[in-house]
């Protein structure tokens, strides 16, 4: 017996919205009751799994390579138990994707992370109006107590909504709440256009709720006013401006815009590193990105140390093992990330792994941008407007990757890897159809 449609579609949304705003749960019902909650979706999922008879197997080959690797690092982790709890952790994530692509169509999926994402939303201004008018004082989380004085990063809202700062929300961070409306924007964005294309289609949003949500996050994006996410902002517009001019030319014409896309992403890297302290006066940043660059010279220096094979995976840095433990605490704030997702997999699983995952999101970003442009006979199940959003969301990823390690961890790895299987299987269909034209 089968799940109900629209009860997968409920399950992803909510565990869509726990790997997004996982400090929701956490702040709310400490730590113990975020984990009988992960532990219930994981054992939701399993019975998913097994109703539906989904094959973990048919995943793209460098997908299975890296997640082999991962795994195989344990035998040479420096902390062999920590990166057992890591590596658990990501291949359960990544099975939940695996799941979430054979059960759910793309109509699906965008319908899920809608739903995610304007919960968040609305409940983090919600949150943040409650703590500015009636509690009037930065609020820690629950089921905690820290001695003052304490950093302003452990507080779950520091009370800035009529005070001119930045908001956290419900996710208890600002860059984090950026990302997830720079997600709901995509995905909003998506469904208002299906609306005009495909109006019957399920996953298409009526004008005036796309609209207005698309205003909330676009007010939370200038509320939390992340840096970070407004460049990533930039590459998902370039990348649909690329993806809209290549479906209306063919063979080397296309070939030719995808070259120029190509260069003049090289040439604004080469700008941004040149010009990059007139750049970060723009956007209001020091010029050592925020302690960016503290991070990445004391990564750079432990991955120098182990350079082939890295430190073993351990996905979030481990807080009680070494070198994690001191390796980066900035005004007494103990960093769990590379703030750079390349730096992180060198760190963890050396240049070797470094590879894999580079084949790995090469191999995906044709597929995606194959998928965004083309559609192959039999294919009327992905209006045009609903292919957009997979090649959107990569984009972002991969941007936000740069100055984020999320691309690896919890909403990041889910969404990458459903991206690469779900590339994948429209591949084969394509192939299929092709065969039998």
């Amino acid at each position: 017996m089968s799940w109900p449609r629209e009860r997968r579609v409920a399950l992803a949304g909510l565990t869509l919205f726990t790997l997004l705003a996982g400090d929701a749960w956490r702040y709310s019902l400490s730590w113990y009751g975020w984990g009988a909650l992960t532990a219930l979706l994981g054992v939701a999922w399993l019975v998913v799994a097994v109703r539906e008879r989904v094959d973990l197997r048919r995943v793209p080959v460098a997908l299975g390579a890296v997640a082999g690797f991962l795994t195989l690092s344990i035998a040479w982790s420096a902390y062999p138990g920590a990166s057992a709890i890591g590596v658990v952790v990501t291949v359960i994530t990544g099975a939940v994707a695996i799941t979430m692509t054979q059960v759910l169509t793309l109509g699906d999926l965008v319908r899920a992370l809608s739903a995610a994402t304007r919960w968040i939303l609305g409940l983090s201004l919600i949150f943040e109006l409650i703590v500015a008018t009636l509690v009037r004082q930065p609020l820690l989380p629950f089921w905690t107590s820290y001695e003052e004085p304490y950093p302003a990063a452990f507080n779950w809202s520091r009370n800035a909504l009529l005070e001119g700062g930045r908001i956290q929300g419900i996710t208890g961070n600002a860059n984090l709440l950026a990302f997830v409306a720079l997600v709901a924007l995509i995905v909003l964005a998506v469904q208002w256009r299906l609306r005009q294309t495909d109006p019957g289609h399920e996953a298409s949003l009526r004008r005036p709720a796309a609209l207005g949500w698309i205003a909330i996050a676009l007010g939370v994006l200038v509320l939390t006013r992340s840096a970070t996410v407004l460049i990533a902002g930039v590459g998902v517009v370039f990348v649909l401006g690329v993806v809209l001019l290549a479906r209306r030319r063919t063979g080397r014409a296309r070939l030719a815009i995808y070259g120029a896309a190509v260069a003049i992403m090289a040439a604004v890297a080469t700008v941004a590193v040149l010009l990059r302290d007139t750049l970060l006066d723009l956007v209001g940043r020091s010029d050592d990105l925020t302690g960016r660059l503290d991070i990445w010279s004391a990564v750079i220096g432990l991955a120098q140390e182990r350079p082939w094979f890295g430190w073993g995976w351990v996905s979030y840095w481990a807080p009680w093992v070494e070198p994690f433990d001191d390796l980066v605490v900035i005004r007494g704030v103990t960093y769990l990330q590379a703030h750079n997702a390349w730096l992180d997999v060198w760190l963890q699983l050396g240049i070797l792994g470094l590879i894999l995952v580079a084949v790995l999101v090469l191999t995906t970003v044709a597929r995606t941008v194959a998928w965004a442009v083309d559609a192959p006979r039999g294919d009327a199940l992905d209006p045009a407007a609903l292919r957009l959003a997979p090649v959107l969301l990569l984009a972002m990823l991969l941007v936000h990757s740069l100055a984020e390690s999320r691309l690896l961890i919890e909403a990041g790895l889910l969404l990458l890897v459903w991206i690469a299987v779900a590339s994948r299987r429209h591949e084969l269909r394509w192939r299929r159809a092709e065969a039998t034209s």
